[in-house]
């Protein structure tokens, strides 16, 4: 297993035999802190035990995970014996393969405290135990798998809602093709594999999880993204330093390479005149000084934005009264390098200038 399992705490059921001891051994050699679940008390003891003893940490939680009374009394041993009170409550769903688990590590490294693969049914009780008094877990995210789970999903985030106001949810997507590239690379088992070949596995899940994404606040699309990429990400949106309200990000983007999917707003800038027909500026990013000059010397460009930042400071204030979390705006040209990027660059000091310090991704800028 992976070094990344360090020090997480993972929630091990039918762990008092057979493969789910197996399961719960590996993430104790992993540095995993594991809770071994099995209906017999006796077994769970045995497992953690042997882990124990193999130098790593756990705890036996036995319970009938099939009755919902234990299933609460289970979840609360786990979370009192390893922190208390959450202030910060954020729910991880989304595509497999499109990123849960390395988005789980970056919220790790943030200081969140995180468990990862929780059947739906365990997270309510998670939840009523965040407001209860104590201390040491102030900011709490939970991995919500998918594969037999996923019909329960929906229904618990509705619930959630309805617990806990500040409640966030991250959806993890990333197109067809980029999935079938990062499972054929690891030989893994899609969990919709019964739908047929990988695609239509994959497009399976796809359609069981909509009703999830589309209760999320936040989508991150992982398409283009590699790690390094997505753990900024992570960083910019819930990085609890900075204190603002409602998180922003402007991106620019080429519409060559596709629409970002995760996006609120996209603004086509295609109509302004193009640098990259100018000879001395086709080399050059909207990030050059000569770039913005040329933009800025065309008529149109001051009464788009002029009219831009009048909209933007209508709606940001509006967004914020009705509790956003987040907003993206995505200023897009044809191929993200030059007019996207000059625009993006822009509006990113007019909206820090009204209080609203934005992440700034050029998608595209280096194609």
């Amino acid at each position: 297993m992976h070094d990344s399992l360090k020090g997480k705490i993972v929630l091990v059921t039918g762990a008092g035999r057979g493969i789910g001891r197996a399961i719960a051994e590996r993430f104790g050699e992993a540095g995993s802190a594991v809770a071994v679940n099995d209906i017999d008390a006796d077994s769970a003891a045995g497992t953690s035990q042997g882990i124990s003893d193999a130098g790593g940490t756990a705890m036996a939680a036995p319970a009938d995970v099939s009755d919902s009374t234990q299933v609460g009394a289970m979840v609360e041993e786990v979370v009192a014996y390893h922190g208390g009170r959450v202030s910060a409550f954020v729910v991880i769903a989304g595509m497999s393969g499109a990123g849960r688990s390395c988005a789980a590590n970056n919220l790790e490294d943030l200081g969140w405290f995180v468990m990862d693969n929780l059947p739906p049914s365990l997270i309510p009780k998670v939840a009523e135990l965040a407001g209860a008094p104590g201390a040491g877990i102030e900011q709490l995210a939970l991995v919500v798998g998918t594969g037999r789970y996923h019909d329960e999903a929906a229904g618990m985030i509705d619930d959630l809602r309805s617990q806990i106001p500040g409640l966030r949810i991250l959806f993890l997507d990333a197109a067809t093709e980029a999935l079938v590239r990062r499972y054929e690379s690891t030989r893994r088992r899609h969990p919709f594999s019964e739908a047929g070949t990988l695609a239509e596995a994959i497009e399976a899940e796809r359609a069981a999880l909509e009703p999830v994404r589309a209760t999320a606040d936040v989508v991150i699309d992982t398409t283009e993204l590699n790690v390094h990429q997505l753990h900024d990400r992570i960083g910019e949106l819930f990085d609890e330093g900075e204190g603002q309200t409602m998180r922003v990000t402007v991106m620019s983007f080429g519409y060559t390479h596709g629409i970002p999917l995760d996006v609120d707003m996209v603004i086509d800038c295609r109509f302004l005149p193009n640098p990259h027909w100018v000879e001395d500026l086709k080399p050059l990013s909207g990030l050059d000084a000569a770039v913005v000059d040329y933009l800025m010397d065309q008529p149109v460009t001051a009464e788009f934005l002029d009219r831009m930042e009048s909209l933007l400071a209508l709606l940001v204030p509006q967004y914020v009264a009705e509790g956003k979390s987040y907003l993206t705006v995505a200023f897009g040209c044809t191929g993200g390098r030059h007019r996207s990027v000059a625009v993006t660059e822009h509006f990113a000091k007019v909206l820090a200038a009204i209080g609203h310090e934005p992440a700034v991704v050029h998608r595209d800028i280096d194609r």
